[in-house]
């Protein structure tokens, strides 16, 4: 996980101090007073990633928020907040965060065709020449999509997900302790694949296949004597052409907003 730099920035300069809930749930800690909501946790994180921590990842993020608050209520008592340089430095980052955010809303608008993933794995082929990925996938089979999310939480809050899977799972390799063994991407099992390659191993997530659902994860992974195909890039793909995009899309953006500003003066 990368996200470590970008949530200490983002939780000291975003997250505002809150009353207390009545329901403790909503309350991921409290430091004299300031208030870690899940809510707003879960919104400075992108793309639901909240829900697909480990509970050890979860409780790391909100640890850090606590020793990042207690390090910053510290400061202000010391009254550094006061500091011309420290008032400086954060207008600035202040400044950068939103504009970060307001390049990141435009890049999420972008569309990304079928097309055009397929030409860049293409063009640059000889960048993704390496050895498939399989992965050892263990499964829970659920009857309904709201039983496998009520399971999926319980796993993400610390149950061990084979105590899970005896407590819960109702297909037929439960004899097996739901294990399907290697599955690779050009196998018919493809779809567990695709929903484990973008996890890390022991994370949990949840597949509709077949009419039933699953709670599914993987324990292992190993290469394989077939050469990787154009789906296990896909999602490195599109994070490569969004890269090259971000430049265009700040230029963009800089002309369109520079065209409604008049008074922009330098001296």
């Amino acid at each position: 996980m990368k996200l470590l730099p970008f949530i200490l920035i983002f939780l000291s300069l975003i997250l505002p101090a809150c009353k207390a809930k009545e329901n403790a749930e909503d309350i991921l800690a409290e430091v004299n007073g300031e208030v870690l909501e899940l809510d707003a946790f879960k919104a400075s994180i992108d793309n639901g990633e909240w829900e697909k921590l480990s509970t050890q990842q979860r409780r790391q993020y909100v640890e850090d928020w606590v020793n990042l608050t207690l390090l910053a209520q510290a400061a202000d008592l010391q009254k550094l907040n006061e500091d011309p340089a420290v008032k400086q430095r954060l207008d600035y980052a202040q400044k950068k965060v939103k504009a970060n955010a307001l390049i990141a809303k435009r890049l999420a608008q972008i569309d990304i065709s079928e097309n055009q993933l397929f030409s860049y794995f293409r063009v640059h082929q000889a960048e993704f020449q390496k050895p498939a990925v399989m992965y050892k996938v263990q499964r829970i089979g659920l009857p309904d999509k709201l039983t496998a999310e009520n399971v999926l939480k319980q796993i993400n809050q610390g149950m061990d997900f084979s105590t899970a899977l005896r407590r819960y799972s109702i297909d037929s390799l439960r004899v097996n302790d739901g294990m399907m063994g290697f599955i690779e991407s050009a196998s018919e099992d493809s779809l567990f694949w695709m929903a484990v390659h973008v996890l890390q191993a022991n994370q949990s997530t949840v597949v509709n296949k077949d009419n039933l659902w699953y709670v599914i994860r993987y324990t292992e992974s190993k290469e394989s004597d077939n050469e990787a195909s154009f789906e296990e890039f896909r999602a490195e793909i599109r994070r490569k052409i969004l890269l090259e995009k971000q430049e265009e899309v700040y230029r963009n953006l800089l002309r369109e907003i520079k065209a409604q500003n008049n008074e922009i003066y330098y001296y």
